[in-house]
């Protein structure tokens, strides 16, 4: 297992250098000037100059991100421009909201996922199997903030069971932190969950053809070990991948679902610097957002790796 990891670190570290790279330009080709924004537009040329001076935009880009790099890789994520706070500091206030947010939304993905993809590969009855597929593809086609939406007007206006907007944090009180939580974590994980389980349930059934699987049942082996030990083990490695992939994308998601529930996280943040060209937040939240997939697909090439020997010994 060392062994593959290592062979994955090369790969690691050049998408978190491109990731740098990606996450310095973007922010800067957007329209707009951060000078403009802490100045004024009524501002003289002279002050304009004096505000990039002192925000350290006026030397060349190359300077400027090597710079940035140098700092970072000492753990300095700057200062804000328009906070005036360390961007650490920044992130680490809105970060718990965000990693609540996103943790149950995963826990719900696997959860759904799972359930709703053996249960399609497993039922016997037609008319089951077509009411689970019609679900799992309204849910593969409506967008996350849709699903809020329709959460919202149902068990928020129509049923008020839960709350629709704020945030309490599970430290402080774990049992009305959930409640605020589960809808947006719901919301989130849904869409999510249905492309979980498609995967998965073709993964049964492409393995349920396999020469092993009439060998087992020649066997004797009772149904429910079957598909524990045969059918769902030798069909988690698509549904792993998806995980890993659909992590990553719960970050950008939570941008939505934040806005929609009215959260104070990451994405919140994300959106305020974004309109006030804070380039230096942007480029911390760029750069972790892509750092946080890497290390969550990783993650999920490691379980496929102890999951299938095949795998470890091929790369």
């Amino acid at each position: 297992m060392l062994t593959f990891l290592l062979k994955k670190l090369p790969s690691v570290v050049v998408v978190a250098i491109a990731s740098s790279l990606i996450a310095f330009i973007l922010p800067r080709m957007a329209p707009g000037d951060p000078a403009v924004a802490l100045a004024g537009s009524d501002a003289s040329p002279e002050q304009f100059a004096a505000v990039r001076e002192q925000i350290g935009l006026n030397g060349p880009l190359h300077e400027q991100y090597f710079h940035w790099m140098w700092n970072l890789l000492h753990g300095d994520l700057g200062r804000s421009f328009a906070m005036r706070r360390p961007v650490s500091a920044l992130i680490m206030s809105r970060l718990e909201s965000t990693v609540e947010l996103a943790a149950l939304a995963l826990m719900l993905m696997i959860i759904i996922g799972f359930t709703l993809g053996i249960l399609s590969a497993t039922l016997r009855h037609q008319s089951a199997r077509a009411g689970l597929d019609i679900l799992n593809t309204i849910c593969l086609a409506t967008p996350p903030f849709l699903t809020g939406l329709l959460l919202i007007l149902l068990l928020g206006i129509a049923f008020p069971i839960l709350p629709v907007s704020g945030e309490i944090g599970l430290l402080r009180d774990p049992l009305k932190g959930l409640q605020f939580l589960i809808l947006p974590a719901f919301a989130l994980a849904l869409p999510q969950a249905a492309v979980v389980a498609r995967l998965l349930t073709t993964a049964i059934n492409s393995v349920r053809g396999e020469d092993f699987i009439d060998l087992a049942k020649a066997k004797g082996v009772p149904p429910g070990r079957l598909m524990r030990r045969h059918l769902l083990r030798n069909s988690l490695g698509p549904a792993i991948v998806a995980i890993g992939l659909r992590a990553g994308e719960l970050l950008g998601g939570a941008i939505v679902i934040e806005a929609i529930f009215a959260r104070n996280g990451l994405g919140q943040l994300a959106v305020s610097s974004v309109q006030n060209r804070d380039y230096l937040v942007l480029q911390a939240l760029i750069l972790g957002a892509v750092l946080v997939a890497v290390l969550i697909q990783l993650l999920s090439e490691i379980t496929i790796a102890a999951l299938d020997p095949r795998i470890r010994l091929e790369s």
